[in-house]
């Protein structure tokens, strides 16, 4: 990642698998940053003033709209012992116009030698939970895009998917660009979730262009979650209510 805030046009899709069948791919718009440092940023995008486009530390790292953002993180490697990254980088949805929303952000964690050897995958659902998943290999290794790491599913995300399961991911992350691919696999059913882009300085003139492409940001986000929710429910997709969260808010794979 280079000195300045990246901005990332990025394509999500996911497709349902099982009884059910839905499916879509959606535009939209990631930042990588660094959250401890402050870097290089254009006049539309601000840390700390109101702007068009923006990052607050208090959304991510523990509870939502109270993070301690990269304290928290560091704090986690603590707790399971790990040796603290040499860098950070935050790939995330950005605030737009004040308003926020995550299905999933992602820490990227590098070593002294500049590898990716832990990746926590920040997942939150629209009924203000939030559980992370900790994804590393067994000795600490450079993650490699032909790695598959698992996790066991904790959080109830999707009102249309139980919480049983688990997550493989697999991550393909360079200077130029981000892969991200997820396969949430349970008995008779699932879901393939992938996040590609590439990266590029955030300018300007990239924040107006974002702005009449994909106006609202996370609010069009969220819109788009809940118009896919009446498909499935058109569908007769089994509904089910969150159930009482007893796990702690971050799990290791």
């Amino acid at each position: 990642m280079t000195g300045a805030v990246q901005h990332i046009p990025a394509h999500s899709f996911h497709g349902r698998k099982g009884a059910v069948q839905n499916g879509f791919r959606y535009s939209l718009d990631y930042i990588l940053l660094d959250p401890e440092r402050d870097q290089p940023e254009p006049l539309l995008f601000s840390r700390k003033r109101p702007s068009l486009m923006g990052f607050r530390t208090r959304d991510h790292g523990g509870v939502p709209k109270r993070g301690e953002g990269a304290r928290w993180l560091r704090r986690v490697f603590e707790q399971y012992q790990l040796p603290q990254p040499k860098r950070i980088a935050l790939l995330t949805q950005p605030r737009v116009l004040g308003y926020v929303f995550n299905p999933v952000s992602f820490w990227l964690c590098y070593d002294d030698a500049d590898d990716l050897t832990v990746v926590v995958a920040e997942v939150t659902n629209t009924f203000g939970t939030r559980h992370s998943y900790l994804c590393h290999k067994p000795d600490l290794s450079p993650i490699d895009p032909s790695d598959r790491l698992t996790a066991t599913k904790l959080l109830h995300v999707s009102p249309f998917q139980p919480r049983e399961g688990s997550y493989t991911f697999r991550f393909d992350i360079s200077d130029a660009r981000i892969g991200i691919w997820i396969d949430y696999g349970r008995k008779k059913g699932g879901l393939i979730a992938t996040l590609t882009g590439r990266c590029q300085p955030l300018t300007n003139r990239a924040i107006l262009w974002s702005a009449l492409r994909r106006p609202f940001g996370a609010r069009r986000v969220m819109a788009l979650i809940h118009w896919q929710a009446v498909k499935l429910w058109l569908k007769r997709a089994t509904f089910r209510r969150e159930p009482e969260q007893h796990q702690p808010n971050v799990s290791r794979g």
